[in-house]
């Protein structure tokens, strides 16, 4: 299955010698979609549908991968090979933020120019989970969330309790929490071994109240069907249909983005 992303606007987006293209979607204020691995595949741009359908505009930056392309385990990998070795990311670093991040807050600062309202949100996923966390440090982003956040992989301790972010970013986010009065939304299955429980555990340790967690359970033999390598909260493991936690979990972010971007 492809998406040929018809019904969205594409152009390039530069800032900072960085370019890319980005696909649009909607009007309204804002919010930037960070694809997860491999790239902008048709469960992504629907979920960006279902931004675009709150009244929002929903931007997608194509940071890596062939838009419309549908996911599979070797894609997959073939992009994280080609990740690992950019020079716009930094996925095998604890303790700094990846350089491709000054050019999304660039983007969210010309796509708040662009569409007005308060703010813009961000949703990063997988690879990008923290990106939206290190976007915050703008203040045009009012609302982000970590879905599946995965780096630094967790092969050891301090990288599972660890999320990719430098000491004076993480910093400037807790200001924006503390004075504020900003809140940062995360998502994980409880099992899966790319989002650690450490890593929220970090996350609360460092915002408190301001950090909104929603944890599916993804345990053995778990009354909701989520196999145990479930992963991909708003995509690929999403269960589209009323009464199921991840459908609840969607509607909570749509609903996160709405009332902090329609004020």
């Amino acid at each position: 299955m492809t998406d040929s992303l018809s019904d969205f606007s594409k152009e390039l987006f530069a800032s900072g010698g960085i370019n890319h293209d980005i696909y649009r979607r909607g009007s309204g204020p804002a919010v930037i979609v960070c694809s997860e691995v491999p790239g902008i595949t048709p469960k992504v741009a629907d979920f960006a549908r279902k931004v675009s359908d709150r009244g929002l505009t929903a931007v997608l930056p194509h940071l890596f991968g062939t838009p419309g392309r549908a996911m599979s385990p070797a894609y997959a990998v073939d992009t994280m090979v080609k990740l690992c070795i950019s020079k716009e990311f930094s996925g095998l670093a604890t303790g700094r933020t990846s350089p491709i991040i000054d050019w999304l807050r660039a983007l969210a600062r010309a796509e708040h120019a662009r569409c007005g309202g308060p703010g813009v949100g961000a949703v990063g996923m997988c690879y990008t989970g923290g990106f939206a966390l290190a976007m915050a440090v703008d203040e045009s982003v009012l609302a982000p969330v970590l879905s599946q956040p995965s780096l630094p992989f967790g092969i050891n301790r301090a990288r599972r309790a660890d999320i990719q972010m430098s000491g004076a970013d993480w910093a400037k986010v807790q200001g924006r929490t503390r004075d504020e009065d900003m809140c940062v939304m995360g998502l994980r299955f409880t099992g899966d071994s790319f989002v650690p429980k450490e890593r929220f555990a970090l996350l609360r340790e460092k915002l408190g109240d301001h950090f909104i967690a929603i944890e599916l359970d993804s345990s053995p033999g778990n009354p909701y069907g989520h196999p145990k390598n479930a992963h991909s909260v708003l995509t690929e493991h999403l269960q589209d249909r009323d009464g199921t936690p991840t459908r609840a979990a969607l509607d909570g972010v749509l609903d996160f983005f709405e009332q902090k971007l329609h004020l």
